[in-house]
């Protein structure tokens, strides 16, 4: 159907559904995962896992790379545009379960996944073409990869973010070591530390999201992106900026972290992951109190990796965070708390997980050095 639907076609809407529905049924068609087409010279990619919240598996990242690719080099594509089907969300991440099951088999998956993931967004990260990314929706870890390393970047108030690994025994990953460093202050240590959500016009304010325009405005905005000609990174924010200028939604609302910024930034600035829980413990105040209790619930072995991380990656190429982030990976595949943490949160839901090791000072030094040793012949290769 085309973005500007006939006032008839809508009447037709409901009985138009129907005959698909019983034309899939009787086909046994399977709807693609993911969705790859042009739209005139834009290039059109629709998460289509509406049931799992388009969650990002192996086979769509290898749709999604190669096209990509040839997106790029193609006379005839001005443009990149990733959206979503369903409404709900973008992407709320990566099919975590099917890599961990892999990782207790020894299967090759438990590889490949995060290896051709970070490679995808490595490519976006480095595109010479606009890429949009329509957040309109739940967002968190591999949509996070998917959208955030874009040149633009397009939340709604039905947008929620969230890099919560630190809660199954991962770290934020997806070049996570990259982008949240690069946000002001300590907010990025912040959000990566605690998992804490961020909501529709909040997302822009943090810099996670480049334009926020409202959820109404986006089938106009995206039928206004696909008619620019030969845009260049301008032309398209020009033309994201004049939605956003329409879109008056919660502006008069502050920034939902705003009076805590200077906590954060003072809290959250020590030199080591201990450090931060003593400032929570003896500043007292409900924040601090609330915060010291949310990362006491969190693997005590991924808040300190993913503390190394972001420390480490603010001074690195994206390129070269995601080889680390790769070193990563494996080592939560040979671990104890991604396992737990997955089984805790997404499979067995008591929210218990068992955490080995259980405390801050059990995680040696060593041991967080280890995690970040090269793979030697298995390191990631660009």
């Amino acid at each position: 159907m085309p973005l500007t639907v006939l006032s008839s076609a809508c009447r037709l809407k409901p009985v138009w559904r129907l005959q698909r529905i019983q034309a899939h049924m009787m086909s046994g068609h399977v709807e693609p995962e993911v969705l790859l087409e042009k739209a005139g010279r834009a290039a059109v990619i629709t998460m289509n896992r509406p049931k799992v919240l388009n969650a990002l598996n192996l086979s769509m990242i290898r749709r999604i790379h190669p096209q990509l690719q040839k997106w790029e080099s193609d006379p005839e594509t001005d443009m990149v545009i990733i959206k979503a089907a369903g409404g709900k969300a973008f992407c709320a991440g990566g099919d975590i379960r099917a890599v961990t099951e892999a990782g207790k088999v020894g299967d090759s998956l438990a590889q490949d996944f995060f290896r051709e993931e970070y490679m995808l967004n490595h490519a976006i990260g480095s595109y010479r073409k606009p890429y949009v990314a329509i957040i309109d929706g739940i967002t968190m870890g591999g949509g996070v990869g998917l959208s955030v390393h874009g040149r633009f970047r397009v939340a709604t108030e039905k947008t929620l973010f969230a890099m919560p690994e630190t809660a199954i025994g991962l770290f934020p990953d997806v070049g996570g070591g990259y982008f949240l460093p690069r946000l002001r202050g300590k907010l990025g240590l912040f959000l990566a530390l605690t998992g804490f959500r961020l909501k529709g016009r909040d997302v822009q304010r943090a810099g996670v999201a480049t334009h926020f325009v409202e959820s109404k405005k986006i089938p106009e905005l995206e039928q206004r992106l696909v008619g620019l000609k030969s845009p260049s990174d301008s032309d398209v924010s020009r033309l994201l900026e004049s939605f956003q200028t329409q879109s008056d939604l919660d502006s008069d609302k502050p920034f939902v972290l705003d009076k805590h910024t200077s906590d954060i930034d003072r809290l959250f600035g020590s030199s080591s992951m201990e450090g931060i829980l003593q400032n929570l413990k003896a500043d007292g105040s409900d924040f601090a109190k609330k915060q010291a209790e949310i990362l006491s619930r969190m693997s005590p072995t991924s808040l300190k990796v993913t503390f190394r991380q972001l420390q480490a990656g603010a001074a690195l190429s994206l390129q070269d965070v995601l080889v680390m982030e790769y070193r990563l990976s494996q080592a939560c595949m040979r671990g104890h708390d991604f396992y737990e943490g997955v089984r805790a949160v997404l499979i067995d839901k008591d929210q218990n997980p068992r955490w080995s090791p259980p405390s801050l000072d059990q995680v040696s030094d060593r041991f967080v050095d280890d995690c970040f040793a090269s793979l030697g012949e298995n390191d990631l290769k660009f």
